[in-house]
């Protein structure tokens, strides 16, 4: 019996170092020795635009151009408005097996779909494939190759020892500022915004007459200084300087001094009425444009909707009212140092039962960082192309060298915000992710957007107050559950298949050595009635 045990319990040991790797471990794909063009395919690619049909263009010419090379695969296009959407429905179609083949998404959505076993494939292999890889000999359009997508670029696709996505476009954010206004307030506009400068101005512009008029544009509404994605204000905040967010593990570092002063001061200049978000007021570019904003602050992607002269204009005519803008970094604590965060989507490709079909839908993600379609689609919006290839092509210098030419394709705003970045993708930086970041980003917000709203509300923001935030933002996003999160529970997804033989394997044995001390026991007792 000892011998039994013990090998049960052996078998269990190895079961189990198998079984602790976990879901991520469990996402392989082995690659065919060659693609099967004999075979037809039908492919699904989710994609995001911003009600931009020239984007919607763009892609189904790049399916249409994709099909004539490889006239065996079809690709159905699924048009969202939205990437929470598509992480949602994503996060849905796991549980059905029913995922699209290649989907537009972000690093720390991937991070979750990776909790469902085997669901997204690791790109790695796929990467330095001679023959189907990145500038692969048997692929039939120009690829670039790995050396050729921007390093930093690249770099944001890969945790946990893979790459699970590329690169398809890059943007950050960027202040788009009324800088007539900020003359006319008595301000010269720096080189680098700067916090203090931005707070300074924004108070002096919430300045009213004995009427109630804003002095600085004559009019019942200003909101000196509005940011559309309190997320990454709160990053940029702490990482400018040099604060705690999180772990590459997972811990969760959000809730510090740090974070508590950078709050205080959004609640000291939301009392003087110098500062709003989009959540709470609404689109920074419509205010900024009706003379009623002065600093601006969002995605270098949403470029075409900012300014006098935007072709992308949400407001009636006769409420725009004329200035000059500037594009400029968000504000910093060291100008001479500037941070930004990097943002951007990427082509992430689902594993299915077939991996001739994998093969296929990596060769579409892969055509997405050709020249043409990198190209196209960054001048729709603010966007800058993934690849060195693409950057440093005759058209795509000859599209930036013509800003202002026009106020449609060559939009003055749109190519001044696409240098921003150009100019400071050394400056650029992002978080950690992991199972629970996306999560973690929401969280940060959160804490911005609570804290205008108690000072609009009257409430006072005080170290109870503070604590209280915290506690209700920890609790609205479990964070104490999330994936490395000190003392709290982990989301591991569903079981592998090695821990379910484990957990199987267990409650066999013990069933087993109950039946044997059963049996034992009878025995002895026979024994015994016999004596």
């Amino acid at each position: 019996m000892r011998k039994i045990t013990a090998l049960l319990l052996t078998l269990c040991c190895l079961l189990a170092l198998c079984g602790c790797h976990g879901s991520r471990e469990s996402n392989s794909f082995a690659i065919p020795e060659s693609f099967d063009e004999t075979r037809q395919y039908e492919i699904t690619f989710w994609a995001k635009n911003d009600t931009n049909l020239t984007q919607v263009a763009i892609y189904e010419q790049a399916i249409a151009d994709f099909e004539k090379l490889y006239p065996n695969i079809k690709v159905n296009l699924r048009l969202y408005t939205d990437y929470g959407r598509i992480y949602n429905d994503v996060i849905t179609n796991i549980a059905t097996e029913t995922t699209p083949n290649v989907c537009i998404t972000y690093p720390d959505h991937i991070a979750t779909y990776l909790t469902g076993s085997n669901t997204v494939v690791p790109l790695d292999g796929l990467f330095s494939h001679p023959e189907y890889g990145l500038g692969g000999s048997a692929v039939k359009f120009d690829s670039p190759s790995r050396e050729e997508i921007i390093p930093q670029f690249l770099q944001e696709c890969a945790f946990d020892g893979h790459h699970y996505a590329i690169p398809y476009m890059r943007s950050t954010e960027a202040c788009y500022v009324n800088k007539t206004f900020v003359e006319k307030l008595g301000y010269e506009l720096p080189e680098t915004l700067t916090w203090d400068f931005v707070w300074e101005v924004a108070d002096a512009a919430a300045a009213k007459d004995a009427d109630g008029n804003y002095l600085v544009n004559g009019q019942k509404v200003m909101i000196p200084f509005i940011y559309k994605s309190t997320d990454n204000m709160m990053i940029q905040l702490l990482r400018q300087q040099e604060a705690d967010y999180s772990t590459a593990e997972g811990e969760i570092l959000l809730f510090n001094d740090t974070t508590r002063e950078a709050l205080r001061t959004i609640a000291e200049h939301t009392g003087k009425g110098a500062f709003s978000t989009f959540k709470i007021s609404s689109y920074p570019a419509n205010f900024l444009n009706a003379g009623q904003c002065i600093f601006a602050i969002d995605s270098t992607a949403g470029a075409t909707w900012m300014g006098s002269e935007a072709p992308l204009i949400d407001i009636a005519e006769d409420k725009l009212v004329k200035f000059e803008t500037a594009v400029m970094t968000v504000p910093q604590f060291d100008p001479e140092n500037p941070v930004m965060i990097s943002q951007g989507p990427s082509l992430c490709v689902f594993n299915k039962s077939d991996p001739q079909e994998v093969l296929a839908s990596w060769l579409f993600a892969q055509f997405m960082l050709t020249d043409e379609v990198q190209i196209a689609y960054s001048q729709t919006e603010g966007y800058v192309p993934v690849t060195s290839k693409a950057q440093n092509s005759d058209v795509y210098q000859d599209y930036l060298a013509r800003e202002g030419e026009d106020n449609q394709l060559y939009y003055d705003i749109k190519l001044k915000a696409s240098k921003l970045l150009l100019n400071n993708t050394g400056n650029t930086f992002v978080t950690p992710v992991f199972n629970g970041s996306a999560s973690l980003r929401d969280a940060a917000g959160q804490l911005i957007e609570n804290t205008v709203k108690g000072v609009r509300r009257g409430q006072t923001v005080d170290d109870a107050w503070m604590d209280k935030l915290f506690t209700d933002v920890n609790a609205l996003y479990r964070l104490d559950q999330t994936e490395g999160a000190s003392g709290g529970l982990q989301e591991l997804g569903p079981l592998p298949t090695a821990s379910k033989v484990l957990l199987g394997t267990l409650a066999f044995t013990w069933v087993c050595i109950g039946l044997y001390v059963l049996r034992q026991a009878k025995k002895q007792k026979k024994i015994e009635k016999n004596d």
